[in-house]
């Protein structure tokens, strides 16, 4: 079991406590002083399972930039372009899909760019991430897809395709 490490408990703290006053929505002593109880709890109890590596990544202000580019303009170009090639493929009569289970290789090393990139790709219609495994020191995605008929490189970078080198510059 990891060691909670101090930076970790104020992340997770700030991170509960904005989540607080989301749900909430209401500024008021009595609030602040719950959601700072609750919060503080929270993340007492919990940051060991949240913090895995910096703490603090979101305070680099490149990185935050970078991500917030890659979420608002990046991610929805990807996942317009995808809908519009399930959309094709489903009123095209379903003719040409072969599904199947792809092996894909990752580069990223971080914990979160991984799970970031396994999300994105999920969220992808005609995409499921299955597994995440590692063998020699490389790891390898299990994707379910739509279009598998491709050979497992050339398959793995169109199911991959730029969100990769996105994530990679928030999380290496």
């Amino acid at each position: 079991m990891r060691k909670t490490k101090f930076p970790a408990v104020i992340a997770t703290f700030i991170v509960c406590f904005a989540f607080w006053l989301l749900l909430t929505w209401t500024v008021d002593v009595q609030n602040l002083i719950a959601g700072t109880v609750v919060s503080l709890l929270a993340a007492l109890f919990s940051a060991r399972f949240f913090i895995h590596e910096s703490a603090f990544w979101l305070a680099n202000p490149l990185k935050f930039f970078v991500g917030l580019f890659y979420w608002v303009c990046v991610f929805p170009l990807d996942l317009i372009k995808s809908n519009l090639r399930m959309a094709a493929l489903v009123l095209g009569g379903c003719k040409d899909v072969k599904p199947g289970i792809v092996k894909v290789p990752v580069s990223l090393k971080s914990e979160y760019g991984q799970t970031a990139l396994a999300n994105s790709i999920t969220l992808t219609p005609g995409t499921i991430t299955m597994d995440v495994a590692e063998q020699d020191g490389q790891t390898y995605f299990y994707v379910h897809c739509i279009e598998a008929d491709r050979p497992g490189a050339e398959a793995g970078e169109s199911i991959k395709g730029r969100m990769e080198k996105w994530i990679g510059r928030i999380w290496k």
